[in-house]
C-alpha cells in the first residue's frame, strides 16, 4: 500500500500546499485501486500531477467542513465535461448527507430564462455511502470511529487485504479522542492532524496539537507518526519540535506530493 500526500495545508489551502487529501494505493484484480481520503480546495489540480483524476476509484471523506470535501464540486466539473466525460463509476464515502451537501455547495440560481445544465447534478453523478463502522473498498477494508469533532466526523483506518500490506490510519479532524486510539491501535502510520500550537485558550473538542498528535500515535503504539494539516499561520517545525519529546519513533510532517509506502 502507498501514500501519496495530495494536500496537507489545515483548515485553507496554504502558499505551498492544497487543503487535506490523501491518495491511498494497493494492486487490486491485476491494476491499481486508487482511494483519495478527503479532496479539500486545490486538491483536484494537485492530483493531477499523480494520476488522471478519473482513475480514482473511491473518495472517502472524513467529514463535511469545507476544507475537507469542497473539491468535490471540482471534481465534477471534471467528470461531467472533460475529454472522456462522464465518468459514472466513482464511489463517495461519508457522513449521512454528504449528496446532499456537496449539492449544496455546487448548485447557484440560474438566471431568468437561463439554461440550465444537462444531465444529473452531483448528487446524483456519483454513487454515495454512508460510513460503516467497517466495510471493504476495493482491496482494503476500511473502519471507521467517530472523533471529537463539531461536526459528524471520522477517523479512518485503511487495511490493505494482503500479506504485509500494512495499515495507514487517518485522523480527520478531531480534539484528543480515545475513539482514534483504540482504531489506531498497532496501526503501522498514523497520519494524524497538528492544527494547534501549545498555548492557552485553544478551543476544546477541535484541533489537536503537536503534543497531543504524537502522544496518540504513543498511545496507540503505532510505528510511525505523520502530523498534518498545519494551517499556514502557523510554522510546522514549532508544530514537530513540540512533538517531538511525545512520540519515540519515526516522526515527520506531510509534505506534497511525498510518498510513503506502508507494509
Amino acid at each position: 500500500m502507498e501514500l501519496i500526500v495530495v494536500g496537507c495545508s489545515g483548515s485553507v489551502s496554504g502558499p505551498d500546499s492544497a487543503a487535506s487529501s490523501y491518495l491511498v494505493q494497493a494492486p487490486h484484480r491485476g491494476r491499481t485501486f486508487s482511494l483519495l481520503l478527503d479532496i479539500g480546495p486545490g486538491s483536484l489540480g494537485a492530483l493531477y500531477r499523480h494520476l488522471d483524476p478519473r482513475e480514482v476509484d473511491a473518495v472517502g471523506l472524513s467529514h463535511l467542513h469545507p476544507d475537507h470535501c469542497l473539491d468535490a464540486c471540482a471534481f465534477y466539473v471534471a467528470a461531467k465535461y472533460s475529454p472522456g466525460a462522464p465518468w459514472n463509476h466513482t464511489e463517495f464515502y461519508g457522513p449521512a448527507g454528504t449528496a446532499e451537501r456537496l449539492a449544496r455547495a455546487y448548485e447557484v440560481p440560474t438566471v431568468p430564462g437561463g439554461l440550465a445544465e444537462r444531465g444529473p447534478g452531483i448528487e446524483a453523478h456519483f454513487r454515495y455511502h454512508d460510513w460503516q463502522a467497517d466495510q471493504q473498498i476495493g482491496p482494503f477494508r476500511v473502519r471507521t470511529a467517530r472523533v471529537n469533532h463539531p461536526v459528524e466526523a471520522y477517523a479512518i483506518r485503511v487495511e490493505a487485504d494482503q500479506p504485509g500490506g500494512g495499515t495507514l490510519v487517518f485522523s480527520g479532524d478531531t480534539g484528543p479522542s480515545q475513539s482514534l486510539v483504540d482504531l489506531a491501535a498497532g496501526a503501522d502510520l498514523l497520519l494524524v492532524e497538528a492544527a494547534f500550537l501549545e498555548q492557552p485558550g485553544n478551543p476544546p473538542g477541535l484541533h489537536l496539537t503537536g503534543a497531543e498528535a504524537a502522544a496518540t500515535g504513543t498511545a496507540a503504539g503505532v510505528g510511525a507518526v505523520m502530523l498534518t494539516h498545519i494551517p499556514p499561520w502557523h510554522d510546522p517545525e514549532r508544530v514537530l519540535l513540540e512533538a517531538t519529546p511525545h512520540f519515540d519513533g519515526p516522526l515527520m510532517l506531510a509534505q506534497p506530493d511525498a510518498r510513503w509506502t506502508i507494509g
